[in-house]
């Protein structure tokens, strides 16, 4: 990378002796300065500057993206000489023209743009952007570093969009003799066990889909998680967007989140407007409300796991702690899906259990085995059914905005995904199965993140997150409504149903 910067700094008082002062003392804090900042073996220089009254402009250059660091540097260095000679400070800083010259892995294939002020130009693979009027927080707060790593994500995105996910088969269950072959939730909708919600993307479960659905959760904490020795917490419904920014879910994918705001006031004399528009109009005054609440605050969001991570903060695990091994199934997640709602299966509220752990690679690699193993066991012999697993593009890339595959040769970092076969959706091999549990191990990406440390060496974490809408469905979809064709296992742990409610 390259870098040339224009810069403007205003003084609070023309100096003394004027540019004949500055001169003197502008070349030997220049030097230092660049040569402070700029890191071993880099090199750069003030090109040209010129005062006028109390506006110092100058143009600087660096071979390396490190020419805000030095611009930065060599105005503390004025501050402190012009303040110890002259009691002047420095004012304000700014960039007024920041170029960067950097490559990138292709040439673009469409418009990159950015959402600050900005000139962007490529020739081939090479790259010349152009920062326009950078104060001095966002040259601190290393805007130009962001900006050329966005253009270069933009730039693989072009040529990543499109791509199918990465998808390699590991494992598939033996065929089973599968005689159901309806849709489920349209099948419980006509027997009155659910209802569409009175809001979009969610489910009234009548009392047997209900229980059914607790069964499931049943079978997942027995089954899985107690055998292997996770332990339950219960945590908040809404994530802040402090912890979103640290995992990267902010960025990656804020279309997706319910966001939470709050009332400006509860005293009833604010609201009385609101209310009486309401008792006259019977209508909810959108405006109105728009003006008695707060902007966003929080999400709530469809992943318990990054309020884990904020519980878990700043701190260091102590070796008997480890593998860390816990879950929360207290928190509804809710996933604003769109249009791309369907079912039971894809919804916008959802019941999920979400296991979490921490410890060294070894022993989250040991537990994946081991979770892989309680799964199978759930699948093949309580719910009996025909599944399979892949390898795929992590969940925790995609969430982030992120491309790519991780590891997929050496397979130790990355997500695991478990699918269904549908019936109703067709032939096995053509058919679209339903994913319905997946399994991560993501490295230190989160407990880096958030500073979480072990005792001694390395640290990791992944999750399995249990979508029990998604087990239910996989299971009706294979097993059907009828109760003798469930599974004795299944059976077991249903025990006696609901009885179905009668509309007349």
């Amino acid at each position: 990378m390259r870098g040339e910067l224009e810069a403007e700094l205003i003084l609070s008082q023309p100096p003394p002796g004027g540019h004949a002062a500055l001169e003197r003392l502008l070349p030997g804090l220049a030097e230092e300065a660049l040569s402070r900042s700029l890191g071993k073996g880099a090199t750069g220089r003030v090109v040209s500057w010129t005062l006028e009254g109390d506006r110092l402009t100058l143009t600087l250059t660096a071979d390396n993206s490190r020419a805000h660091q030095a611009l930065l540097a060599l105005a503390r260095r004025l501050r402190e000489e012009l303040g110890r000679r002259e009691k002047i400070g420095v004012r304000s800083l700014r960039a007024i023209r920041y170029r960067v010259g950097f490559d990138v892995p292709e040439p673009p294939t469409g418009p990159v743009t950015l959402p600050v002020p900005h000139e962007l130009r490529f020739d081939g693979t090479a790259a010349t952007l152009d920062l326009l009027d950078l104060d001095e927080e966002a040259l601190r707060d290393n805007w130009s570093d962001r900006a050329v790593a966005l253009v270069d994500e933009k730039v693989r995105r072009q040529h990543y969009r499109g791509k199918e996910q990465y998808w390699k088969l590991l494992s598939q269950s033996p065929q089973r003799e599968l005689t159901f072959h309806e849709d489920p939730t349209e099948a419980m909708l006509r027997r009155n066990w659910l209802k569409n919600g009175p809001t979009k993307g969610k489910w009234y479960l009548g009392p047997l889909p209900a229980h059914l659905l607790r069964t499931m959760e049943r079978i997942a904490v027995e089954e899985v998680l107690r055998p292997l020795g996770f332990e339950e917490v219960i945590q908040p419904h809404h994530d802040s967007f402090d912890i979103l920014l640290r995992t990267g879910h902010l960025e990656g994918l804020p279309g997706e989140f319910y966001y939470v705001t709050e009332p400006k006031s509860r005293d009833p004399a604010d609201w009385e407007r609101f209310t009486d528009l309401v008792k006259i109009t019977r209508k909810v005054p959108e405006g109105e409300l728009a003006q008695l609440v707060s902007p966003p605050v929080a999400v709530s969001c469809y992943a318990q796991c990054p309020t884990t991570y904020w519980w878990l903060s700043g701190r260091t695990l102590a070796q008997e702690n480890l593998p860390l091994k816990i879950f929360d199934r207290a928190a509804i997640s809710n996933r604003y899906e769109s249009g791309g709602r369907h079912g039971l299966e894809r919804v916008d509220e959802f019941h999920r259990i979400e296991p979490v752990y921490l410890g060294t690679p070894e022993q989250l690699l040991e537990l994946r085995k081991q979770l892989l193993a309680r799964y199978a066991h759930v699948f093949d012999r309580i719910l009996e059914l025909e599944w399979r697993t892949a390898w795929v593009t992590p969940f925790y890339m995609a969430q982030s905005g992120e491309v790519g595959v991780e590891d997929e040769t050496q397979r130790v970092k990355g997500t695991i995904d478990f699918e269904a076969y549908l019936p109703y959706r067709g032939p096995r091999d053509t058919a679209e199965w339903l994913e319905f549990q997946n399994l991560s191990i993501v490295g230190d990406k989160y407990t880096r993140a958030f500073t979480i440390k072990a005792q001694k060496g390395e640290l990791w974490s992944g999750c399995t997150g249990i979508g029990l809408e998604r087990w239910l469905t996989a299971f009706l979809a294979q097993r059907g409504l009828d109760p003798t064709g469930w599974p004795e296992g299944f059976r077991k742990y249903a025990g006696e149903l609901p009885r179905e409610i009668k509309f007349l």
